[in-house]
């Protein structure tokens, strides 16, 4: 299902997303307020519990390739050695020239307020080009509210690489749009999996350039030797990650520029000359674990942007609080579940975007992809009637079984 560029014009002509002076059935005089979160601008815009028809469809043409003979992107040993090895990986031209342009068309869409979203207020009569780039830094969750975005949040090349680095079973749960403008702001050292805590903690992000982002307009630089390092708390999180290590450093003011307020930076002490910029071209996408130090500076530049669309994962059989009320109650099922299958609830895409969640539950598969015999697979029966040989841990008794046979 290839298409052309500039499809969310398109999109934004529809009975469901109404032009200037029009209203579509059932939509609310007035949008829900977009939450604002710690982060320096940015927002979260709201949940909904309309049916997406209400909000976006899906647009005729889209850039993204679902069809059963699309490239499959297949990880290296290498590359999976290197995002072990480094706690990141950056994957060259992942994402096509054409879906990138439709990226940076539809965020441009959004800055000067072509595309209604709840919450997102339009820009006001009057305002200069500056002040309407400048508005927002980042947006979270869009994907409950744009098609577009759970169509990347659900990407097929993004979930190969997923599938094989923290899978096969992947569950997909955050999305962030990041504008940064010329002058935004950065962001100070963090750990992911901090904001998003997951059981067993199988968290990665997958960082997509829509710009080239360098050092000049505020790339990202992570801490190698980092991601070993367990889940530093706050002061309000204490066994939030960690209830076992007794001499587990609390931090503060986590995510902050200044390294003398941010503690996090006495943890990237530890590891002086570590520290790398990515720098990125459009299309590339940096996969990342939740553990691993990580920060961006200001964008110096005096014209150009650094946008990039992100996706948060996990291993779909891990279970998370993160999306629920005060994160004291089970959230999978708040979250879609992209790849394989998992024994937890998890949600259906709500704009249709192809993904494990809406297709038929996957049968175990060999290395050949194809059925695995059940031969292979030990029943529950077996296990229980296999006899026990005390000998077969014996390294005295193997050795004399091996000298005789």
């Amino acid at each position: 299902m290839a298409a052309s560029m500039g499809a969310p014009d398109r999109a934004l002509r529809t009975e469901a997303a109404p032009g200037p002076g029009e209203r579509a059935m059932g939509r609310p005089a007035m949008a829900a307020p977009a939450r604002r979160n710690s982060a320096v601008g940015a927002i979260t815009v709201p949940d909904t519990d309309r049916k997406p028809s209400q909000v976006w469809l899906r647009p005729e043409k889209i850039a993204t390739d679902f069809s059963e003979n699309r490239q499959r992107y297949r990880v290296s040993v290498q590359e999976y050695v290197t995002f072990h090895e480094q706690g990141f990986l950056v994957v060259r031209g992942l994402i096509s020239p054409e879906e990138v342009e439709e990226l940076r068309q539809h965020t441009e869409d959004l800055i000067y307020g072509r595309i209604e979203v709840p919450g997102l207020e339009p820009p006001p009569p009057g305002a200069s080009v500056a002040e309407i780039e400048r508005r927002y830094l980042r947006i979270h969750m869009l994907h409950r509210q744009l098609e577009i975005h759970e169509r990347y949040l659900l990407h097929p090349r993004i979930l190969d690489v997923l599938e094989a680095l923290i899978g096969p079973d992947v569950m997909a749960m955050q999305t962030m749009l990041f504008i940064k403008p010329p002058g935004g702001a950065g962001q100070g050292y963090h750990q992911d999996s901090y904001y998003i805590p997951t059981y067993p903690d199988t968290l990665c992000g997958a960082w997509l350039a829509i710009d080239r982002a360098d050092e000049e307009n505020g790339c990202l630089w992570f801490t190698v030797g980092s991601q070993h390092e367990p889940i530093y708390p706050t002061e309000d999180r204490l066994t939030q990650n960690h209830s076992n290590l007794r001499d587990l450093m609390v931090v503060e003011n986590v995510s902050h520029m200044d390294e003398k307020l941010n503690t996090l930076s006495r943890i990237a002490a530890k590891y002086p000359g570590k520290e790398v910029p990515v720098i990125c071209e459009p299309g590339d996408v940096v996969f990342f674990g939740g553990h691993i130090l990580h920060r961006s500076h200001p964008n110096r530049s005096k014209n150009r942007f650094r946008r990039a669309f992100v996706g948060h994962y996990a291993n779909a059989r891990s279970f998370t609080m993160w999306g629920s009320p005060n994160r004291r109650e089970p959230a999978n099922h708040l979250h879609i579940l992209a790849r394989g299958w998992t024994h937890l609830p998890f949600a259906l895409p709500r704009f249709g975007t192809p993904c494990a969640a809406n297709q038929p539950r996957p049968a175990m598969t060999g290395d050949g992809g194809e059925p695995m015999p059940m031969a292979m697979m030990a029943s529950g029966d077996d296990m229980v009637a296999a006899p026990q040989d005390p000998e077969r841990n014996d390294p005295a008794a193997m050795l004399e079984h091996d000298a005789q046979g």
